[in-house]
C-alpha cells in the first residue's frame, strides 16, 4: 500500500473524490490534502458539503460509474436488492438534503442496505458527519490501493 500523498493535483483529487469540486480545490492547495481533509471539510459550508457528498454516484446506480466505483460496488446485481436500494437512496436524500455516502469496501450491495436502513434514520447533522467521514475513507483507500 502507497503512503498518503504529500501534494496531490486537483485532477488527482478529482479521482479519489468522484469529482472537482470546491473541496476537492482548496484540496489541491494543502500539504497532505488527504490527511487534512477533515480541517477542509470543517471551513465548508452546507452547500459545499453537500456537493463534495452528490458529487458519487448512489449505491446501486447502474450508469454513469467512474471505473473506481463499479469496481468498488461489484456487480452483485440481485433485481429486488437494487430495487430497495434506489427507492431507500431516494427516500434518504429526500430526507437529508444530500446523497448516502458510505465506504462499500467490495462489501455485497445486500449489507450495504443493511447499512442504509440503519442510518437512514439518524438525525440529519449525524448523517451530514458520516457521509463525510465516509467519504474520506473512500478516497484514503483509493490512493493506497492505487
Amino acid at each position: 500500500m502507497r503512503e498518503l500523498p504529500r501534494q496531490l493535483s486537483p485532477e488527482e483529487l478529482a479521482g479519489l473524490f468522484e469529482g472537482r469540486t470546491r473541496f476537492v480545490d482548496r484540496l489541491a492547495e494543502r500539504d497532505d490534502p488527504l490527511g487534512s481533509a477533515w480541517e477542509v471539510i470543517e471551513t465548508l459550508s452546507e452547500e459545499e458539503k453537500h456537493e463534495v457528498l452528490d458529487a458519487h454516484p448512489a449505491i446501486g446506480q447502474k450508469s454513469g460509474l467512474s471505473a473506481r466505483s463499479a469496481a468498488e460496488q461489484g456487480v452483485d446485481a440481485d433485481p429486488e436488492v437494487l430495487a430497495e436500494l434506489a427507492r431507500l437512496n431516494a427516500e434518504y436524500e429526500r430526507r437529508h438534503g444530500f446523497r448516502f455516502v458510505v465506504f462499500v469496501n467490495r462489501r455485497p450491495k445486500a449489507e450495504i442496505l443493511e447499512v442504509l436502513r440503519a442510518r437512514i434514520d439518524n438525525r440529519t447533522d449525524e448523517e451530514l458527519e458520516t457521509a463525510l467521514r465516509e467519504l474520506v475513507a473512500i478516497a484514503t483507500d483509493r490512493w493506497r490501493r492505487g
